[in-house]
C-alpha cells in the first residue's frame, strides 16, 4: 500500500480531480499554500496499492503543467542583482505543475 502526497496549483485542480475521478481513484483535498510565490495550491491525499502508483502519477503529469509567470522584485533587491545592474522589477519564473510524493504505508484502515 501507498499513499501519494500530490500538491497542486489551483488553477490545474478542476482538471486533475476531473482526471482522477474519472480514473476511479478515491482521493482527499486539504487547501494549501506555499512556495516561492506563495499561490494557492491544493494537497490531494490518495491511497493505492503498490500497482497502482504508476497511473496515479501519470494522471499529475498529464493534468498539471508548469507556465511561465511574472513575479514583482522589491527596490531593495536590486543591489543583490548580478554586477550591481538594476533589476526589472518584474522576474520570470516557472510556475504551476505538481510535486508528487509516494510514501509506503504500514497500515490502512477504512470504517
Amino acid at each position: 500500500m501507498k499513499l501519494i502526497l500530490g500538491i497542486a496549483h489551483d488553477r490545474d485542480k478542476r482538471r486533475l480531480f476531473d482526471a482522477l475521478i474519472e480514473s476511479g481513484v478515491k482521493f482527499t483535498t486539504l487547501a494549501s499554500t506555499g512556495g516561492f510565490l506563495r499561490r494557492g495550491n491544493t494537497t490531494v491525499l490518495i491511497g493505492v496499492e503498490d500497482d497502482q502508483v504508476e497511473a496515479v502519477v501519470t494522471v499529475f503529469r498529464d493534468n498539471c503543467a508548469t507556465l511561465e509567470d511574472y513575479v514583482s522584485v522589491p527596490q531593495e533587491y536590486a543591489a543583490l542583482s548580478a554586477f550591481g545592474a538594476p533589476i526589472n522589477h518584474a522576474l520570470k519564473v516557472r510556475a504551476g505543475g505538481a510535486i508528487v510524493f509516494v510514501l509506503d504505508v504500514q497500515r490502512f484502515e477504512m470504517y
